[in-house]
């Protein structure tokens, strides 16, 4: 199994050349100073370099040894303190971080790539500061001064982690059903009591504190989600200078024993009276950790992309030594990535990854743009898209992930079956991606009920708008140097025409029952998806042709990939809107419940 290598060359395609965030970046004035193409580059290289010499190496030991409770404490695979050292020492948990109590301050169009690196080179360790930024930014934007001031400069610098507590046992997506109680205390905080489950990075010898966002209900509460609050509970507590203290009724009861992630302790957490503080307002816990979740579930989504990523480098290495079978002109043994279906495979997984690559930097734009953007106009719109294409990306990236990672380890034949080889690691660890942070079935009702039902398809036309923009920029200038591509454009122009047809359709039909909009989400899902991945691919594609002189064999590499997508992949369309015309709910609910 090798080690990864970061993409950078695609990576940099993407950030200066395709949708040239680096021109944002200095149109921006809060991110101007903050980030340019040196530093970007800069980064991407030093975080290239951590990911491929220090994290990678121990993916596989990690899976071996895995994450270990014992005697009520969890001890991470051997490497994974030394390497979470020389990750903080790096200033990395700081990266997005608000500068004010020592982030970096960059933005999320940048961070994605490195959330990517450390997903392709080692998911179980990619968790512990993942799960960590997203705690510091439910923390930063609801918190109060005081708490942000305590809080937030230990955990950017790695000192101290964060966690986020939602699952209980008899409450999975349904929140609503929380038992965990909050019960006030005269000097303003919590006593906080109950148990949460499937808590990443509950507990670890990584940081000697950690920050749990916990949801919980205080004793008057309303029913329901309305009366969710959120608690922020310290492991260890902390005085008002930041010193540790005594532990705080915070334990880890247990950890799973699951298919993938093995390194990343999945834990079973306890709270007994443990002293809490309130975040936000009383009853809108769930609003506060909504917050972090466009973000949270971009994260997990790249995760995706990055095992996708990994798998793919894996694939191409070992296809271009492996003999077997001949060639078709030279009649002798070959390397097998000269046969079609092994080409197939290779290019479906470069293609979508290259296309979830885009997506994820166009998404991390539109975030940043609904930050950072001094336009009201411009804010509200990038708002409207993150809505919209945040649920996309999360079941897209790892739907086609899993895909993917089982293309690498088809090319590997039995080779890929065998755990030396790194493969089926791979496919183990991007299968959880699918179920947490909110399954991708609930993604796809979140898009269909949500983002476009709700609001009768306006944010999806807002999208669309877009595409047709750059469209109709292609067609006016297809004369020139852009002729090839006419085709794909009116290809994809086409699918947004069926496309809103169809939207109108499931909506009045959603008008009659919620069923209609139930039974067409998945797929309706994957439509959304693929447009996005023709209109990102047309982007590369034309900036590819900008760009030859520099450097042609790239360009052309794009191009041919890009022409095999066009090809070979949007072609799903077709099947994925023949179903949802078909409109009949009563294929899924005909059959009684008992004759299954």
């Amino acid at each position: 199994m090798q080690s990864y290598r970061a993409p950078l060359s695609d990576m940099q395609f993407l950030l200066y050349q395709t949708l040239k965030v680096d021109q944002f970046w200095q149109s921006t004035p809060s991110l101007a100073p903050l980030i340019d193409r040196e530093t970007s580059d800069a980064l991407l290289n030093e975080a290239a370099k951590v990911t491929g010499e220090c994290i990678s190496p121990i993916n596989r030991s990690g899976d071996e040894e895995g994450a270990q409770w014992i005697e009520g404490n969890v001890k991470t695979p051997t490497g994974f303190p030394s390497a979470y050292k020389v990750y903080c020492d790096g200033g990395w948990p700081s990266i997005s971080g608000d500068p004010a109590y020592g982030g970096m301050g960059l933005p999320k169009s940048f961070s994605v790539l490195m959330d990517e690196m450390l997903y392709g080179a080692n998911s179980s360790f990619a968790l512990y500061p993942c799960l960590s930024a997203g705690a510091t930014l439910a923390i930063n934007a609801h918190a109060s001064e005081e708490i942000k001031s305590l809080f937030l400069p230990k955990m950017y610098s790695g000192e101290w982690a964060g966690t986020m507590c939602l699952t209980e046992p008899h409450a999975g997506s349904d929140l609503g059903l929380i038992r965990t109680k909050a019960i006030p205390n005269q000097d303003g905080t919590f006593d906080i009591t109950g148990t949460k489950i499937f808590i990443t990075g509950g507990d670890q010898d990584l940081t000697e504190n950690i920050v749990h966002l916990v949801l919980a209900k205080l004793p008057d509460a309303p029913s329901g989600s309305r009366g969710i609050s959120l608690f922020l509970v310290p492991k260890v507590s902390v005085n008002e200078e930041g010193q540790l203290l005594e532990a705080n009724g915070v334990s880890c009861g247990s950890i799973e024993h699951k298919m993938g992630i093995k390194g990343s302790a999945t834990c079973v957490m306890n709270f007994d009276n443990a002293k809490g503080y309130l975040i936000g307002e009383v009853n809108r816990g769930l609003q506060c950790m909504f917050t972090m979740m466009n973000y949270e579930r971009l994260s997990i989504g790249i995760q995706g992309i990055g095992c996708a990523e990994m798998s793919y480098q894996n694939a191409v290495s070992y296809s271009r030594e492996r003999l077997q079978g001949k060639d078709a002109t030279a009649k002798q043994a070959a390397p097998i990535i000269v046969h079609p279906d092994v080409r197939r495979m290779l290019l479906t997984m470069k293609s979508t990854i290259e296309a979830g690559r885009a997506m994820s930097v166009y998404l991390g734009m539109q975030l940043d743009k609904s930050k950072f953007s001094e336009d009201a106009n411009e804010r509200a719109h990038a708002s409207a898209l993150v809505g919209l294409l945040t649920p996309v990306a999360k079941a897209f990236f790892t739907d086609l992930g899993l895909e993917n990672t089982i293309h690498g380890q088809q090319v590997f034949g039995g080779h890929g079956y065998v755990r030396e080889w790194g493969q089926e690691q791979l496919v183990r660890d991007v299968r959880i991606a699918q179920i947490y942070e909110g399954t991708n079935g609930i993604q796809a009702l979140d898009l269909l009920q949500r983002k476009v039902f709700a609001n009768r398809g306006e944010w999806l036309a807002l999208y669309f708008v877009e595409i047709e923009a750059e469209l109709n920029e292609l067609d006016a200038e297809s004369s020139n140097q852009y002729g090839d591509l006419l085709g794909y454009g009116n290809k994809l122009k086409q699918l947004l025409a069926d496309t809103t047809k169809l939207t109108n359709t499931i909506i009045d039909l959603g008008e009659e029952s919620p069923l209609n909009i139930a039974a067409s989400a998945t797929e309706y899902l994957h439509l959304l998806g693929y447009i996005t991945y023709g209109f990102l691919w047309l982007k590369m594609m034309k900036a590819a042709v900008e760009n030859k002189h520099q450097d042609a064999e790239f360009c052309n590499a794009k191009l041919a990939t890009g022409q095999f997508f066009f090809n070979r992949v949007l072609t799903r369309t077709d099947t994925l809107l023949a179903n949802l015309a078909q409109q009949d709910v009563d294929d899924y609910m005909c059959l009684n419940a008992a004759s299954f």
